[in-house]
């Protein structure tokens, strides 16, 4: 009944909303969560299940352990997530689309009921994703769409497992789960970079210590393998972007033609930098392998998730890694001004201290 009644709320908040765009964004969305609701087993039954392929029960056990160290380790408020599972026909269970003016690095943020406004828009369908993006790139905006291993809905519906989660490796399912489990901890309807640098903080942190309970440090070595190439990108990419910002602040002073041919420097700089730094690594980078061409759309997805990353795992270490402790001071920063919480994570950053 929970369920069906949250739905129903959905349906009124979309046919409350003017615009057939609108309607139709909203109703793909409604449409595209029922469906996997609709078609989730239970978790449990499958483990029980004598049919339940081995490989696909070890996923599934694991998922369960995890579920329950977010909710007595980390103090996650699990509730009936991750309790069903559902098998998917592709990799991603959303795409999500990113649109950033051609000079500037603030993306386009798309506003919605209860949520607020977010800098990306997902959809189900790639088709509709790509639809959407032609028209920004009609009006010269920077563009990227990416596919979605999950999302979390902030505790509105029991947030199903599915394949995407379990054809990852035991610790990027398990840090995954921790990720979309502390959005439905504190979320700022328009602040995306908080909410997102939030969420991968206790991802980091939690994995971390999942892993030293667990005992398997070969886990957490693959995890912070990847920590390092984000730090190494994030290092990369805020140089790249303090330019960028320099020169778009220009664009009522030079022509067009150079901004272009400046901001397309800039990028290729980038673009080769991470190339050299990536071809060392043994796993794929924040950036994919090989990426063949980088705009103002990546940098901005990139920088959301990450840049007040050290900023709240500095709070954690000052909360003693009390994850409740962590919490509360996290909400409480929550209520602040946009440029305070900003000023305030910013300073956390800066007496940060790598010690994975």
């Amino acid at each position: 009944m929970k369920q069906l009644s949250q739905i129903y709320l959905l349906l009124l908040l979309v046919t409350g909303v003017t615009g057939c765009t609108t309607i139709g964004y909203y109703s793909q969305a409604v449409s595209g969560h029922l469906s996997l609701m609709m078609n989730g087993d239970s978790v449990d039954g499958l483990i029980a299940r004598g049919t339940t392929p081995d490989d696909l029960k070890q996923k599934l056990t694991t998922s369960q352990q995890a579920r329950r160290f977010a909710r007595d380790a980390l103090s996650l408020p699990v509730g009936d997530a991750f309790t069903d599972y559902v098998a998917l026909d592709r990799p991603w269970v959303v795409v999500n689309l990113v649109a950033v003016p051609e000079f500037s690095l603030e993306p386009h943020r798309w506003c919605y009921p209860v949520l607020g406004c977010q800098a990306y828009r997902g959809y189900f369908e790639l088709d509709d994703a790509v639809a959407e993006q032609a028209d920004f790139r009609e009006t010269g905006y920077d563009t990227f769409i990416g596919g979605v291993t999950a999302y979390s809905t902030l505790g509105w519906f029991d947030d199903p497992l599915h394949s995407g989660f379990t054809r990852m490796s035991d610790d990027r399912m398990v840090a995954l789960m921790f990720h979309e489990l502390a959005h439905r901890v504190v979320y700022i309807g328009d602040d995306t970079a908080f909410n997102e640098s939030f969420a991968t903080a206790v991802e980091l942190e939690g994995l971390k210590l999942w892993s030293d309970r667990q005992g398997n440090p070969d886990s957490f070595q693959r995890a912070f393998e990847r920590l390092q190439q984000r730090n190494q990108t994030l290092a990369l990419v805020e140089t790249t972007t303090t330019r960028l910002e320099s020169l778009y602040q220009q664009r009522d002073r030079l022509p067009v033609e150079t901004l272009r041919e400046q901001k397309a420097e800039l990028l290729a700089q980038l673009l080769q930098d991470y190339l050299e730094l990536s071809s060392q690594w043994t796993q794929p980078g924040p950036f994919g392998e090989n990426p063949t061409s980088l705009n103002n759309a990546n940098l901005a997805l990139f920088r959301q998730y990450n840049q007040h990353v050290p900023g709240f795992r500095q709070l954690l270490r000052d909360q003693n890694h009390d994850f409740e402790a962590f919490y509360r001071a996290v909400e409480a920063l929550s209520k602040r001004p946009e440029t305070e919480r900003s000023r305030r994570l910013s300073a956390l950053s800066e007496r940060f201290v790598e010690d994975f």
